[in-house]
């Protein structure tokens, strides 16, 4: 595991001044936030997205960056001292134990980062824990078309590149089920693509946590 991380905040150290894109969707498009609300986006990124839940979730709510690349905070954390954003704070955390209490959340977002991990199931169940009753989530990542060989899914590098360590669309809605997430719709969804050695699709699903 530790193997896994590395390579992955290696990666996104390098991206972190770069002008590139690094997501493959816009979860934060299909929110609707509302002042008070406290927000969490997974994979955060330099920020530009827990930034703007913050200024949407105004003085009496709060936004949680979460991301293992101190590159990525780094530059997060400058953008929100630049803007003067204090309801916010950005987490050094693994997806699969994020340092945050339970229930927590009214919405919580992810880009294309899920696929990174080798327990996505257990994120799911994290997602879960940290949902307040009636909260929701949407997260836009990729899934693969066929099961991944397992000589891709164990090469760190190659996860860390966002396609070896996708899971099938089957896997991938089964683990959000075993979590206990209700009312999973698929809000958009790719056709088919070459990336890496394999062929995957990108999709941006919706749920919440019953309450």
């Amino acid at each position: 595991m530790k193997n896994y991380s590395e390579s992955i905040a290696k990666r996104y150290d390098s991206l972190s001044k770069e002008d590139c894109c690094l997501s493959c969707g816009g979860a934060f498009s299909f929110t609707h936030i509302q002042p008070g609300n406290i927000c969490i986006d997974l994979g955060c990124g330099r920020g530009h997205d827990v930034l703007r839940m913050a200024l949407l979730a105004g003085e009496k709510g709060f936004a949680y960056g979460v991301d293992i690349s101190d590159g990525m905070m780094d530059t997060a954390k400058d953008q929100a001292e630049k803007m003067a954003i204090e309801n916010i704070l950005f987490v050094k955390s693994p997806l699969e134990a994020i340092t945050l209490d339970d229930s927590i959340a009214d919405v919580i977002i992810s880009n294309c980062t899920i696929n990174h991990s080798l327990n996505q199931g257990k994120v799911w169940q994290e997602i879960a824990r940290l949902l307040k009753p009636g909260g929701y989530f949407v997260v836009s990542d990729i899934y693969a078309m066929e099961e991944v060989p397992e000589s891709f899914r164990n090469n760190p590098e190659m996860v860390a590149e966002c396609w070896a360590g996708a899971v099938t669309k089957a896997e991938y809605l089964l683990n959000i089920s075993k979590a206990g997430l209700k009312d999973v719709e698929v809000l958009e969804e790719s056709a088919p693509y070459e990336k890496g050695q394999i062929k995957v699709a990108s999709f941006t699903i919706k749920g919440k946590m019953n309450g």
